[in-house]
Parts: structure tokens; C-alpha cells; sequence
């Protein structure tokens, strides 16, 4: 979908219309292969990607990546401190709480997890024994 300018983009809002008038995704392939055979071809998911962002956005432009969020100590350990006074307050209140991602309230606590609850292993156990 790379390919794909703003104009061609508008193109096929165009061929997709509106009301009585509105074409298939299928009818857009064909019309659009018809249209513009030098082109490599459409499926119907760049179709209907294209058309669901322009009913949420409004517009077909290039929309910039979001950049992962930095999470400092401060965070983690406000986060961490939040879970130990309600430990069944959902990630997603956490997330909501601390003005981040829910996924990204996920990953801390994995990383704490992996970082600071797994038991070292004794020394009479070796490494590879373990399963």
C-alpha cells in the first residue's frame, strides 16, 4: 500500500461513491485494475483500509507512526507501587492512571517480573538441567 499516493488514494474513494450509488470492494479491484493496469494490483483489505480510515479521520493522508513511549524509573516504580496497594486494579486502570498504553503497563510488569521475581537458580542445579 506503499505505493498508494493521497491522489490515488482519493481516486478510489471515488470508485467506492456514496449512497445507492456505492461499488463492492470487488467492483474498486476491478475498476482500479482496469484503470490503472501498470500498477500493481489491489486486494480488498487496502480497500477497506483505505475507507475505514477515511470514516474515522477524514482525511487519506499518510498518518505518522506513533513512537513507543519512554518510561522512565519514576513510572515503573509508581506503577509497581499502585499494583502493591490494589493488586487486582486492571492494567488498563493502571494504563489510564499513568497516561499510558495499556500494553506498555504490560511490558513493565513482564520486565519486572522476569528481572526481579524469577529465583536464581541454586548452585548445585545447573543451567542446562533445567526445563
Amino acid at each position: 500500500m506503499s505505493y498508494l499516493t493521497e491522489s490515488l488514494k482519493i481516486e478510489i474513494l471515488m470508485m467506492i461513491g456514496y449512497g445507492d450509488r456505492a461499488r463492492t470492494q470487488c467492483e474498486v479491484v476491478r475498476l482500479f485494475r482496469e484503470t490503472h493496469p501498470d500498477l500493481p494490483p489491489l486486494n480488498q483489505g487496502t480497500i477497506c483500509k483505505i475507507e475505514a480510515q477515511y470514516r474515522e479521520m477524514g482525511h487519506v493522508r499518510k498518518v505518522p507512526s506513533t513512537r513507543q513511549a519512554v518510561v522512565n524509573d519514576d513510572t515503573m516504580l509508581n506503577l509497581l507501587l499502585a499494583l502493591e496497594e490494589n493488586p487486582i486494579t486492571p492494567a488498563r486502570q493502571l494504563a489510564r492512571d499513568s497516561n499510558l498504553n495499556h500494553k506498555t503497563v504490560l511490558k513493565i510488569f513482564k520486565y519486572c517480573y522476569e528481572r526481579w521475581a524469577s529465583p536464581p537458580l541454586p548452585p548445585s542445579i545447573p543451567a542446562d538441567r533445567v526445563v
